[in-house]
């Protein structure tokens, strides 16, 4: 009796150990159905919507060979997927009409200023400079953030490197002497200011005689 109760006190614990198995088993099973429901194609950020969310901004732009920013109005800036890249779009919050939109084929470069998102669009040897002023911090982030994935030319960098590396030491020449001219049309304005004060100041407050002849 003894030895048939100590067989069955092993069966049992045996039994025990052996449970665990079938429930990993399950588990793992479940695991593998839940990744097969997801389409093998559907791209990565398509799972996270969040940042699919509109920024609202302010609009200004600064024509080539402007010195001063033309206020557009308010506008919205949003990420639209096209195939297997993005683009973000800005549009008008009045007229519905798109006001521009960054990609991958832009030659762009993007800073941050605060809340103001800066960005300098290289056409040909010219330069359109457009500014988003976000409504917070966190907008302004994401916004800058938003537009340098979209418009990084990942192919280019893979295919060819030193091509890639090209192009960026371009775009940042052309934007340097745009800024550059910008300052020193901004200094000439200014010491052309200080002089015709100087004159003014200079200038005799009597009358001018009458019998002076004209030169």
């Amino acid at each position: 009796m003894d030895t048939n109760a100590k067989m069955e006190t092993m069966d049992v614990d045996m039994g025990m150990q052996s449970d665990p198995a079938p429930l990993q088993t399950s588990e793992s099973h479940a695991e593998v159905k839940m990744e097969s429901e997801i389409p093998a194609n559907q791209p990565a950020l398509s799972l996270t919507p969040r940042e699919f969310r509109e920024i609202q901004v302010k609009v200004h732009i600064r024509r080539p060979e402007r010195d001063s920013w033309v206020y557009l109005g308010r506008a919205v800036a949003m990420q639209e997927l096209v195939g297997h890249s993005s683009r973000i779009v800005v549009r008008s919050i009045t007229s519905q009409k798109i006001l521009t939109s960054f990609g991958e084929g832009s030659d762009l470069q993007a800073e941050r200023r605060g809340n103001f998102v800066v960005i300098s669009c290289v056409e040909a040897s010219r330069v359109v400079s457009w500014s988003l002023n976000a409504l917070n911090n966190s907008d302004t982030i994401r916004l800058i953030t938003s537009i340098e994935l979209a418009c990084y030319k990942s192919k280019q960098a893979l295919m060819d490197p030193r091509l890639h590396s090209k192009a960026r030491r371009r775009i940042e020449k052309i934007i340097k002497e745009d800024r550059r001219r910008r300052h020193r049309r901004r200094k000439d304005q200014d010491a052309l200011v200080d002089a015709f004060s100087k004159q003014r100041l200079d200038a005799p407050s009597s009358p001018m005689d009458a019998n002076e002849p004209d030169l």
